[in-house]
């Protein structure tokens, strides 16, 4: 087999192909014992028309796609090993000639781009320790007292915010009560503005027992159509008020909360944790930081396939997460008024820094060639096996003989630690107040509020944000790496079986 690539703009590469006539000849056979089930003649029993007779009553050309797809399958691998192109798109069919001499045809790829590095090593790394102060190591204990505070009853004093009161409501809209607008023994935390404005202000200063009714007007961007802009009232009573108490911290409460006997010995323990956190993440902010001033140093035209891949994949990996606190992905996008590809158009920024951090590190991995080892191998698949909770053993089954997927993200990790070591960290530079103020994000404009279950918030007065998007996780090299085979692979994609002769005939 005789093939040939010419290099185009953006990494594209064709590549020309052809198969002689009796290849084609064995391939039209193949496809006819592939389809001959489906052929149906008069005076032949289902799956029996011979093949002559076959091209004969429906035409020759009915196998053509899957003759094309014959040839296709097994000289496209053959290419992409013989020109050892690191393919990362699906890849697509033109035929170009097919007469008495065979098929001749191209396939349009996707490749890595090609680049050169700049300076890996000794990159200024602007770069600040996090330390853990006195003030964390309080704040956190403050925090431990509110997760084990406790609600007790008040009978003597309003209502006033920060309390919890539990409370019957219902609300009216022209005097016509709403549906979803009522509730009975809902408690309210007030000053959580978990309901709509004015509601919670005006229910403070009420005591348990009391009935009333307060006026609110609802949000212009509130999410039910009946009631954006309305202006409602609703009758209130308050059955109980409940005050947060929080224990006092002291040598009692690090009995109560802890295994320690003393404060100091909590402090001490707290700020131990701390500090172990603190050393994990300042390295890998500093790693972080280091890609990217290296990556700041290469200029790499990444292909739109390589991009488009990633954002899929990043869409994927947020579904995934959304999903498993209950909530779609659509329905969210749906109630922020975005679309699936205006979501994913915002995802392109990020993607393309992800691809091009993974390409730099793929390249500089080659070269540095870090080694691993055996215990480098055991200690990733623990790693593995503690993150998802299942067995060792369990974890080397599933990743079978083929273990090189790991191992390339070993070796990515080892360079990134090579480049962190040898990076120089500066102190960060201080913006001035001007440039403050230009690099300062404009504030975006509060999302619209929403009950646990968006369906069923439709006209209810409480408002609790969606759940936050999670941060997507950067990928590990092998990602690219695996897409190369799994895109050589691919099988080419059907295309017309019209020669350009055939083309230039109809025009």
């Amino acid at each position: 087999m005789a093939s040939k690539i010419e290099k185009k703009e953006n990494s594209q590469v064709v590549i020309s192909l052809e198969a002689g006539i009796e290849e084609w000849k064995a391939a039209l056979k193949q496809a006819y014992n592939k389809n001959k089930g489906r052929f149906q003649v008069p005076g032949f029993r289902k799956g029996k028309v011979p093949f002559q007779l076959v091209c004969q009553y429906y035409g020759e050309g009915v196998l053509y796609d899957d003759a094309m797809n014959e040839i296709a399958n097994k000289q496209y691998p053959e290419a992409v090993k013989e020109h050892d192109l690191k393919v990362v798109s699906r890849p697509e069919m033109d035929v170009t000639g097919l007469d008495e001499n065979g098929l001749k045809y191209t396939i349009t790829v996707y490749v890595k781009p090609e680049f050169e590095l700049g300076q890996y090593e000794g990159v200024e790394v602007p770069y600040k320790d996090i330390e853990v102060t006195d003030k964390d190591v309080e704040d956190e204990l403050e925090r431990m007292a509110k997760r084990n505070s406790s609600l007790e009853e008040v009978t003597d004093r309003a209502a006033a915010e920060g309390d919890t009161v539990t409370i019957d409501y219902e609300g009216f809209k022209d005097g016509v009560a709403f549906e979803g607008g009522k509730g009975e023994g809902y408690n309210l935390k007030l000053g959580s503005h978990s309901f709509i404005p004015g509601f919670e202000e005006q229910v403070a200063g009420h005591k348990e027992g009391e009935e009333f009714t307060i006026e609110v007007k609802f949000p212009e961007d509130y999410h039910s159509e009946d009631l954006k802009g309305a202006d409602a009232t609703f009758n209130v009573k308050i059955h109980a008020v409940k005050t947060e108490v929080v224990p006092e911290i002291d040598d009692e409460f690090a009995k109560d909360v802890s295994e320690f006997d003393t404060l100091d010995e909590l402090k001490a323990d707290i700020r131990k944790n701390k500090e172990e956190k603190a050393a994990k993440d300042n390295k890998a902010a500093f790693e972080n930081e280091t890609v990217r001033a290296v990556c700041d140093n290469c200029e790499v035209g990444i292909p739109q396939p390589m991009i488009d891949n990633e954002v899929e994949q990043m869409a994927q990996d947020q579904a995934a997460r959304m999903s498993s606190q209950g909530i779609e992905l659509s329905m969210y996008l749906q109630y922020l008024g975005q679309s699936m590809e205006e979501f994913k158009k915002s995802l392109e920024p990020m993607a393309r820094v992800r691809v091009k951090s993974s390409l730099v590190i793929e390249k500089i991995t080659e070269v540095v060639n870090p080694e691993v080892t055996d215990a480098d191998y055991e200690e990733e698949i623990k790693t593995i096996a503690d993150a998802y909770k299942i067995d060792i053993e369990q974890v080397k089954k599933s990743v079978g003989e083929d273990s090189s997927f790991i191992k390339d993200s070993i070796r990515a990790r080892k360079t990134v630690e090579y480049l962190a070591s040898k990076a120089k960290k500066v102190e960060p530079k201080e913006p001035v107040a001007e440039e403050e103020a230009e690099k300062k994000p404009a504030k975006k404009a509060a999302a619209k509020k929403t009950t646990k279950k968006a369906e069923e918030a439709a006209e209810s007065p409480s408002e609790e944000k969606p759940a936050k998007k999670t941060a997507a996780k950067k990928p590990a090299a092998k990602k690219t790496a695996k897409a190369d085979d799994a895109a050589a692979e691919e099988k080419p994609a059907k295309k017309t079986t019209r020669t350009k002769k055939a083309k230039s005939d109809e025009e």
